[in-house]
């Protein structure tokens, strides 16, 4: 078995920022409690990974290929997804902390975000189309010319979206959360 490709291990406390991950692909690999804070993950694979209560703040993601992983309780600052190799991007997101990151221009159709923070963070130009946003804070998240068709935003709060520069169709949107369609009127609503 060649070097470059690690399958089923679980790194646990690992400090990559003092010890870089060796650039390979990583296949069922589970990172738990692990520090990539800065880290440079340029060129490497994730396949079926699993990461938890790890810190990614500010990693470099540049052609890093991310297939269907699974992100819980990790803070997760800065990140430019779009960075990414798009081929087969597909993650899920569970209690994480995504604050400024970016995912501009990204096809990122059936994603989950659950119970997760999302401050300050770019879906422009993105399809996020029958993706769903459970219990997740949109404040200062930018939707500009974003595929927001058939997307679950029921539970989500503090959204801001233009119905005008987005495509909505189908979206679902509970009575509490209109506001956040009507928001560039600046009209009061009340209960």
């Amino acid at each position: 078995m060649s070097e470059n490709y690690i399958a089923e291990q679980t790194f646990d406390r690992e400090d990559f920022t003092i010890r870089p991950l060796p650039k390979a692909e990583y296949e069922n690999c589970k990172f738990i409690n692990c520090n990539f804070s800065n880290a440079d993950l340029s060129g490497i694979k994730f396949l079926d990974c699993e990461f938890s209560s790890c810190n990614l703040s500010m990693a470099s993601l540049t052609k890093t290929a991310l297939n269907d992983i699974y992100f819980s309780d990790c803070k997760m600052l800065g990140l430019r997804f779009e960075n990414c190799n798009d081929f087969g991007l597909a993650f899920s997101f569970n209690h994480c902390k995504l604050d400024h990151s970016s995912f501009y221009k990204l096809k990122l159709k059936k994603t989950a975000f659950q119970n997760t923070q999302l401050h300050e963070v770019d879906f422009s130009e993105s399809d996020l189309s029958n993706s769903s946003f459970e219990n997740c804070d949109l404040s200062g998240a930018t939707f500009d010319r974003t595929i927001l068709e058939k997307v679950d935003f029921r539970s989500a709060i503090n959204f801001s979206i233009d119905p005008d520069k987005n495509r909505i169709k189908k979206a679902k949107f509970s009575q509490a959360g209109l506001g956040g369609l009507l928001h560039k009127y600046d009209i009061v609503i009340s209960q």
